[in-house]
């Protein structure tokens, strides 16, 4: 059988549970995808590659190094998508000001949340050059873990009769983990880009994966999602 990156995390009776439970079965995709790049942002890769412990001081929700290993990843799924018509939608959080109601219960949980409106934070909204959009893309501005809360992802699905979501970006335990049960709420198809999705501790990346594995969607290879996009037709353009 092939190793997961959740096996070092689970004990034999974690194992048994899930397997005399049904769970983890492939859902597999559909035929109309549609690539969701989630918070693939500066304040979420930081600004140069390096260490976590140095980009964290700087950009309090930073994913280091995981954040730009994963980012050859991203490109590689773009790029598939893109020649093959698929439609890309990134999404990125939205500049507010300090006291804005936008900020709901963040500061609740993470006393540095105020740094976020300070200058020195400034572009930390912005979507990282190596996979910055292309014309034609869709960017969704959001202030919620979720890409559907609040926002008009849902709309812009419907119109374009998308059935399955290729989802990547960050973080898995948070954004990545809130969008994709949303979608399975909404009756999509899902599948993770496990090299393409990345955290910042390395047992949430592993349990979200896990946890989404089991009921909600298909956590799976580069390699599968990018032959799944080469090849989709849906949306391909006649010659």
């Amino acid at each position: 059988m092939t190793t997961r990156i959740w096996d070092a995390y689970l004990s034999e009776r974690d194992r048994e549970v899930a397997a005399a439970a049904g769970l983890g079965e492939r859902a597999g995709y559909g035929a109309r995808p549609a690539l969701l790049v989630i918070d693939v942002t500066v304040n979420f890769c930081g600004d140069r590659p390096e260490p976590i412990l140095d980009s964290i001081p700087r950009w309090r929700n930073s994913c280091g190094e995981a954040a730009w290993a994963a980012l050859p990843a991203i490109r590689q799924l773009l790029d598939a998508a893109h020649a093959s018509g698929v439609p890309v939608i990134y999404s990125a959080g939205l500049d507010t000001p300090p006291d804005a109601v936008y900020h709901g219960r963040w500061a609740d949980k993470n006393r540095r949340r105020n740094e976020d409106t300070t200058s020195a934070r400034a572009g930390g909204n912005e979507i990282v050059e190596p996979i910055a959009p292309q014309p034609g893309d869709i960017v969704i501005r959001k202030t919620k873990p979720s890409v559907f809360h609040g926002t008009p992802l849902l709309s812009y699905l419907v119109d374009l009769q998308v059935d399955t979501l290729v989802c990547c970006g960050t973080a898995t335990s948070g954004c990545v983990r809130s969008t994709v049960l949303d979608a399975f709420c909404n009756n999509y198809r899902v599948a993770v880009v496990e090299e393409a999705t990345f955290d910042r501790l390395d047992v949430s990346h592993a349990i979200a994966l896990f946890d989404i594995e089991q009921k909600y969607g298909d956590v799976v290879s580069l390699s599968d999602a990018t032959s799944y996009l080469s090849q989709s037709t849906a949306f391909r353009r006649p010659s």
